[in-house]
């Protein structure tokens, strides 16, 4: 893995867990305003206990991710934060919320395809032929 690769790779990811991570805080703590608190999910038409959930699993997502080995629960980890944040992206477009508060899952995305992506091989689950 090139230098250039692996600089890539770390920016992504830890801007990635710092996300993933204050938001799941936010979820936990039942914060009324913020990115993905109560207010929000409310308006999305979600019941406030689906903040738990989310919030216990971004949480466990981002150590899985950091933590080294584990390539398979790592592959997890990123598809559960692409359905997440893809899913968020969705209810924002359908329940008409403004660009605003769509962006920040749009960047949560972008940053898990990028450490998706630019993971070293230690980090990837390989295929045997």
């Amino acid at each position: 893995m090139s230098k250039r690769n692996k600089i890539i790779y770390w920016i992504a990811t830890l801007w990635l867990a710092l996300g993933m991570v204050s938001t799941g805080a936010v979820q936990l703590l039942k914060a009324k305003a913020g990115a993905g608190g109560v207010d929000s999910v409310s308006r999305l038409g979600y019941p406030t206990y689906f903040l738990t959930i989310l919030g216990i699993w971004k949480i466990l997502g981002v150590v899985a991710i950091l933590i080294p080995k584990f390539p398979l629960l790592k592959e997890w980890a990123y598809a559960g934060f692409f359905f997440a944040m893809s899913g968020a992206i969705f209810s924002h477009l359908a329940s008409g919320s403004a660009v605003g508060e769509i962006l920040p899952s749009v960047l949560l995305l972008v940053l898990t395809i990028v450490s998706w992506y630019f993971r070293p091989a230690d980090r990837k689950v390989l295929s045997v032929n």
